[in-house]
């Protein structure tokens, strides 16, 4: 299968005809992906208004977590789920499936009245997000050769990874001309039209008879289900108006009737909700029932229940035990949060349910043997250190620049980052086009080392060290360095194993460094925090009136306390270092067997010759 051939094959070993380019049609799911993950930072800027919108005041803002932590819950919590049905339903109709997931997320954002919706809002758009990665990536193995997947992953890895750069400028310049909803409301439309543009690029060029793995995804010849449509339409509207209450209907003497509840005072708990959980129900039950429903419900049930539903869900509980416990938490103060012993311990229920379950059932979630292959399982362990050394410099490198020289704008400290998110992306291509020279292990294992000397570089950093040039040649050093470590470790895993499972085992690496982000970031904060109150211990501040001649602030106290942070800060980037060098070494003896090269050691030293 090539990606220049006029076929590709599927996951379960059909052959769709592909008249068009897939480039076109890969080059638009790795815009669908830039943009979901610009939206991942996209509420950076944004949080304060969001939060003042559901009624938390700017003193609060802690209160915000959530917000946060939805949309992570979402995006890491289901991946497994996604990418299996991904697998087993195609790659295209799971794409289309979590963009309009996505829009809708961005939609219940949009018109979010109180933080239980706006949570669900983000839960949706996390959820829809994330279900776009390995769906892509698993594209890129049905499209491409193993020898010749470098490249293309690693431009979905760096459109991926673009989404960072993208997303606190996006909000920047949408806030600087409008409010917080109208980056929602941008992120529905974009959502909406990607959806429908690989929809029809797609089906398109696939015949009906092209496989079952089409089954309920290609559109039925004739009417569309107009009863189904008026269902969704008169749902949708009512929903809108439940959100929105506009004035002049609820003031109106005949129609504010609509908003009066039957009971208490709920919003959904009026005629007006109950029209739309009603047409919302009556959808759902025509999707079941509907000769050419608009969407083929009983086919999507049988796609959740081969996928392994039951064991998806006591995996998102594990997972989400663990992205509460650290997510929830004030990384200033605590290593877990108030709740987190509880949460990890549900997790680890969860965890234990998920074995038993997985060694019983007939069709697991993960397929027996499917990571059987030492670079398969490897992945997944290179992808948590990733991880955990990639939090540090998000988040400890703008702190460094907020406690030094940007004390009084977050916006300038916030970028500070882009020298490292620059150079990322341009890692990653880079590192794609190596991985087909050269084996993954190598590049992954040089990329992490190069991570490791500017992490260590950064740890001589002082008060005015972000004032001179050779720290931007450090950021861009440890940005690219973890660029070139994104496509080998997909390269990898989808070089050892099968194709029906290509979707599930790229989710899991992508969940692996996500979870790995939320245990790194917790535990190197922990150790800073060790360093820095040892290094109070040894040399307790003066009080700010002795330094500031009476006054309670001055610069010199200011310089005094930035002085006293750096310890934790350099305490955190050594231990990143630390996290990257393991990542290193594991990539070096786990992908000793991956076959991700066009040409073999022998033949490089032949051309070099």
């Amino acid at each position: 299968m090539t990606g220049s051939t006029s076929s590709a094959s599927t996951p379960n070993g059909a052959t769709k005809s592909l008249h068009g380019s897939p480039r076109l049609l890969l080059g638009l799911a790795a815009v669908a992906v830039a943009f979901a993950a610009a939206d991942t930072y996209v509420v950076v800027l944004a949080l304060p208004e969001m939060g003042s919108a559901v009624g938390i005041s700017p003193e609060e803002l802690q209160r915000a977590a959530p917000i946060i932590s939805g949309f992570l819950l979402g995006y890491v919590a289901m991946l497994p789920l996604i990418g299996r049905i991904a697998d087993l339903r195609g790659r295209v109709p799971v794409l289309v499936a979590a963009l309009v997931i996505f829009a809708l997320g961005s939609l219940v954002t949009t018109l979010a009245y109180d933080m239980p919706t706006m949570v669900s809002g983000r839960f949706l758009q996390g959820l829809g997000g994330g279900g776009l990665v390995p769906a892509t990536l698993a594209l890129v193995a049905d499209l491409y050769p193993r020898e010749r997947r470098g490249v293309p992953l690693g431009v979905v890895s760096a459109v991926q990874e673009l989404g960072s750069v993208i997303g606190p400028l996006f909000g920047a310049v949408v806030l600087a001309v409008s409010d917080w909803r109208m980056i929602f409301l941008i992120n529905l439309v974009v959502g909406l039209v990607l959806a429908a543009a690989i929809r029809a690029l797609r089906f398109g060029h696939i015949p009906q008879e092209s496989g079952p793995e089409t089954r309920g995804v290609v559109p039925h010849r004739g009417f569309p289900d107009i009863v189904g449509g008026v269902l969704l339409l008169v749902s949708l509207v009512a929903g809108g108006l439940v959100f929105v209450r506009p004035p002049s209907l609820l003031q109106d003497l005949t129609w504010g009737q609509l908003f009066i509840p039957f009971a208490g005072d709920g919003r959904w708990l009026t005629p007006l909700g109950a029209a739309a959980v009603l047409a919302g129900l009556l959808f759902v039950v025509r999707c079941f029932t509907a000769r050419r429903p608009l969407v083929d419900g009983p086919s999507w049930v049988r796609s959740m229940r081969d996928a392994d539903v039951t064991g998806a869900l006591f995996l998102a509980v594990a997972l989400g035990g663990v992205i509460l416990a650290f997510a929830t938490a004030d990384p200033k103060i605590q290593l877990f949060a108030d709740q987190g012993y509880y949460y990890l311990a549900g997790s680890a229920v969860a965890t234990v349910a998920l074995v038993v379950h997985l060694r019983r059932t007939d069709s697991p979630l993960v397929p027996r043997g499917a990571l059987r292959r030492t670079p398969a399982w490897g992945a997944i362990l290179v992808s948590f250190f990733v991880g955990a050394a990639l939090i540090a410099a998000l988040i400890d490198i703008p702190l460094f620049a907020r406690t030094t020289i940007y004390r009084d704008s977050q916006l300038m400290a916030a970028l500070v980052l882009v020298r490292f998110l620059v150079a990322l992306p341009i890692g990653a291509v880079v590192g794609g086009y190596l991985t087909r020279r050269f084996s993954a292990g190598l590049i992954t294992a040089v990329g992490m080392l190069m991570a490791a000397t500017a992490f260590m570089l950064m740890t001589q950093w002082d008060i005015t060290s972000l004032e001179h040039l050779h720290t931007d040649a450090t950021l861009v050093l440890c940005g690219f360095g973890f660029g070139l470590a994104l496509a080998p470790v997909n390269a990898a895993i989808l070089a050892s194993t099968d194709d029906d499972v290509h979707g599930v085992a790229t989710a899991l690496v992508v969940v692996a460094r996500m979870v790995g982000m939320l245990v790194g970031i917790s535990a190197l904060t922990a150790v800073g925090l060790r360093r820095y109150y040892a290094q109070l211990a040894d040399n307790p501040l003066p009080p700010a009136r002795e330094v500031c001649n009476g006054k309670t602030r001055c610069k010199a106290f200011s310089d005094l306390l930035s002085g006293a942070g750096i310890p934790q800060e350099h305490a955190i980037f050594a231990g990143a270092a630390l996290c990257a060098v393991v990542a290193a070494g594991c990539a070096l003896v786990v992908f000793r067997g991956a076959a991700t090269r066009s040409f073999s050691a022998a033949d490089v030293l032949r051309a070099g010759g």
